[in-house]
């Protein structure tokens, strides 16, 4: 059964930007990686057959929405009514962003989350900021729910990224607050990063009917353990890796895809895109970073693609006449993932050895950058909420 953003299971958005935002994690907690010299990339060339549709008068918009669910990376006090959000994901970004400006709609849930008295008997300090946390985390969830027909994607603390058994008991633990609240699993997704223990924590999660969004995936290797282990969605960030190859040198993966004249972080979402397609696994594909027009077309037909504000807007204004269908070309598909050929290396079955074994450079520097940025929010939340506890009205 395929999965639609407009309803359960479907949606995921990401607020990883440090203002209150919902949009899937194009957005990034620690600083882009900047050009440090001149490589360009060029068009990625997928492989197999292609397929374009008449676009008639339509909008740029229109067109590409013919072959991928494009999905809004909307600020919602700015845009919500232009590019509503089909879903959400609330993370520690969030909450800092909900804490900077007080009269946002979610700031009850906060202050709720803090009066909250399970977490303030407490009497270990850190364990009662993690419980106000995830409470506040559950209950800005809860909200978002109401406003988006699709699915909530809670983050799970990025500091429990390489204990498999921690991340279980956080994801169980959030499950029962939203039991709580009446928020029922099928709505709900958890955001989990792409490290070895993080993908085991997936399957295991995944064989208990609670579905997984796996985010940093820079490699082969993480997106192909990830379908194996059943992630319902795997989220790659083509322009961070771009911006890797552009400064850096020495990664395998990315210098074969050069050589081939592909752009690395489009060669990566088309590896994953086939492999899953291909041997029949349920995961569905996110393309999140996308830097600009051109790159979203390179990557239609990948199950979702998060865009900017920026390009949704460009692509509602520009008006596509019959004479242009050419340009929409559906790159990836399932029968152009037949085709593809795979080395007897990418077949494996992974495990914990083979998948550090073909970790690159690229994928451990990125991985680590955003664990850190990630970690260092959840940090700067629970001290915000530290020193706001307990709230004046309590």
């Amino acid at each position: 059964m395929s999965l639609s953003l407009h309803s359960p299971p479907s949606s995921f958005l990401s607020s990883s930007l440090p203002k209150s935002t919902l949009g899937f994690a194009n957005g990034s907690s620690f600083s882009t990686l900047l050009f440090k010299s001149n490589r360009s990339f060029p068009v990625l060339r997928a492989s197999g057959s292609s397929s374009s549709v008449d676009t008639g008068s339509r909008t740029e918009l229109d067109a590409v929405s013919s072959f991928s669910e494009i999905v809004p990376d909307t600020v919602i006090f700015d845009d919500f009514e232009k590019f509503p959000p089909t879903a959400a994901t609330v993370s520690s970004s969030l909450l800092l962003g909900i804490l900077s400006l007080p009269d946002t709609i979610f700031r009850n849930a906060v202050d709720m989350a803090l009066a909250d008295s399970t977490c303030s008997r407490l009497d270990n300090p850190e364990l009662r900021l993690s419980c106000f946390v995830n409470k506040a985390l559950v209950n800005v969830g809860g909200d978002l729910a109401k406003l988006v027909p699709g699915r909530v994607s809670t983050e799970v603390d990025a500091r429990l990224a390489y204990d498999t058994h921690g991340i279980i008991r956080r994801v169980h633990d959030l499950l029962k607050l939203y039991d709580d609240i009446n928020v029922p699993p099928e709505r709900l997704l958890f955001k989990i990063p792409s490290t070895w223990q993080g993908i085991e924590a997936s399957r295991l999660l995944e064989a208990e009917g609670i579905q997984t969004h796996m985010t940093f995936v820079y490699s082969f290797a993480q997106a192909a353990a990830a379908a194996q282990a059943g992630a319902s969605v795997i989220q790659i960030f083509i322009g961070r890796v771009r911006d890797w190859a552009r400064s850096h040198s020495g990664d395998p993966e990315i210098e074969a895809a050069i050589q081939r004249g592909e752009d690395p972080g489009l060669a990566l979402v088309t590896k994953a895109y086939n492999y899953i397609h291909k041997y029949g696994h349920k995961s569905k594909l996110m393309a999140a970073a996308v830097r600009n027009k051109q790159d979203l077309f390179s990557l239609l037909g990948v199950d979702y693609i998060i865009a900017p504000l920026k390009i949704l807007q460009s692509l509602k204004e520009s008006i596509t006449a019959p004479d242009e269908k050419y340009s929409y070309v559906q790159r990836l598909s399932p029968q152009s993932a037949s085709s593809y050929e795979f080395t007897a290396e990418e077949l494996t079955k992974w495990d914990q050895l083979s998948f550090a074994s073909a970790m690159g450079p690229a994928s451990v520097e990125l991985l680590a950058a955003g664990l850190d940025g990630y970690a260092n929010q959840t940090k700067r939340a629970e001290e915000l909420l530290d020193k706001i506890w307990p709230p004046p009205n309590v």
